[in-house]
């Protein structure tokens, strides 16, 4: 499998601009809350398990994989 580049919170952010989305209405479409989204970006969650992992793989911010189940 091929790794992805990932990306920095300021490309997540100027691509959510470019395509007129917010962190919100981003969190809602993918089933999440907003808060949650919100510390991923910002830090407060690492990523590293659960549901902050999800957000932080599907946004690009690291390489991973999302294993349900």
């Amino acid at each position: 499998m091929k790794p992805r580049s990932t990306r920095t919170t300021q490309e997540i952010r100027a691509e959510w601009l470019r395509k007129g989305l917010g962190q919100n209405e981003w969190a809602r479409k993918h089933g999440f809350t907003p808060a949650t989204v919100s510390q991923v970006l910002n830090g407060r969650n690492s990523g590293a398990r659960g549901v902050g992992h999800k957000i932080a793989v599907m946004l690009g911010l690291k390489d991973g994989e999302i294993v349900e189940g």
